[in-house]
């Protein structure tokens, strides 16, 4: 068993005009180290190709992580969705990244564009092999994953954008390997990556896609551990036990909460700083702590990660503030989203007197909600999730 892990990400955006997107992605873990991955994109545009992306990326994706043979994934396919009866081609193009034991990278590819891989930040050319299913023409390949590899799946939303417009016949695949290829290093998570990707396609349609446009990215990665600790416990009498457990775990510890850092901070037998430099009005500042890597206040601050959390599954637009700003939201965001594969949550039960205060917005319950929603959000990211209550 390797260090390495992957971390998925991907974006799309509609055809100009049409509510739903013709391209659908579908996850599923089949373990701690195995994924399958499908990109499908459905004919046309709009309600119909919808529903033929989501129908084909769901019956190969399910059928693939219960491990049932590529040819029988297509041959159902085939016999499941119909053919266009006016065009007579295919009713949804898919691409197929199966990720095994963290090791390997098995790729299927239909007719979608060919997937890029990055590694060195350089486009590599790997092997394929052909196969005809069912008349269809299909290419696979089998990559040994390396630290720092990113795989790139595309519709053909992405080399189409800019026809006629930047490019006489669109942005090639070349020149989007060639793009993605300075950025494939730079730390940037998978999500920011394939959201970097489309929105330049976006740009080249002049903001008015003509076509569905989608990327999906694999970025390979050592697992890296974070530890935060949020709120005192109930019992006075376990501050030393938390502590203990806290700070004898492997990676970065992050504190949060003045009551829970000033326990620390005794514990430690350090002083704790604090800072009246205000970097944003509406979150508070941040303190300093010797052997402990960030100290903010607790329950606005982790709201704020939250809002940024649940932003970050949808259209990730608040990338541009969190991604470089200096106050404690920021700076956990940037822990946990991009830094951070294991995190483990170490939460105080005890009952803050200050919040007990009718006419303030905080209370015991909505703390425990806001550690609930932020693992479920960062357990959608592809992180592992440990919560320890105290």
């Amino acid at each position: 068993m390797n260090d390495l892990c992957v971390d998925i990400g991907y974006k799309s955006i509609n055809h100009v005009g049409e509510q739903l997107c013709g391209d659908h992605v579908d996850i599923i873990e089949q373990d701690d180290s195995s994924v399958v991955i499908v990109l499908a994109d459905g004919l046309g545009s709009g309600v119909k190709a919808s529903i033929l992306s989501t129908l084909t990326s769901k019956i190969i994706s399910t059928m693939m992580a219960e491990g049932l043979p590529l040819e029988e994934c297509v041959s159902t396919i085939a016999a499941t969705l119909p053919v266009c009866s006016v065009r007579g081609v295919a009713y949804s193009t898919f691409t197929i990244i199966h990720i095994i034991n963290n090791q390997t990278a098995e790729l299927i590819q239909y007719d979608n564009p060919q997937v890029v891989l990055i590694r060195d930040e350089e486009n590599i050319n790997y092997p394929k092999t052909e196969m005809n299913i069912g008349g269809k023409k299909i290419f696979r390949s089998t990559i040994n994953l390396c630290e720092g590899d990113v795989f790139i799946a595309m519709s053909d939303g992405c080399p189409h954008a800019g026809i006629g417009i930047g490019y006489n016949f669109g942005w090639k695949v070349e020149d989007i390997a060639n793009f993605m290829s300075t950025l494939a290093n730079s730390g940037l998570t998978a999500k920011t990556l394939s959201t970097i990707l489309v929105d330049e396609c976006n740009k080249f349609y002049g903001g008015k896609p003509g076509d569905d446009t989608t990327a999906c990215i694999v970025r390979v990665r050592k697992r890296v551990p974070m530890n935060l600790l949020f709120g005192p416990p109930s019992n006075r009498d376990d501050c030393d036990r938390m502590m203990s457990l806290f700070f004898s775990k492997e990676g970065k510890h992050i504190i949060c909460g003045g009551t829970t850092s000033s326990i620390a901070a005794k514990y430690l037998g350090k002083p704790l700083r604090a800072s009246l430099n205000f970097e944003r009005s509406d979150i508070p500042p941040i303190a300093e702590l010797e052997g402990v890597d960030l100290v903010t206040e607790g329950v606005i601050t982790v709201n704020k990660v939250l809002e940024y959390a649940k932003n970050y599954l949808e259209d990730n637009e608040s990338y541009e503030q969190w991604s470089f700003k200096k106050d404690g939201a920021s700076l956990i965001s940037r822990l946990l989203f991009e830094e951070a594969t294991d995190i483990n949550f170490y939460v105080g039960r005890a009952i803050n007197p200050a919040h007990q205060n009718p006419d303030l917005p905080i209370n015991f319950n909505i703390k425990m909600n806001l550690v609930g929603e932020l693992s479920d959000c960062l357990k959608k990211m592809g992180k592992r999730i440990k919560v320890s209550y105290f």
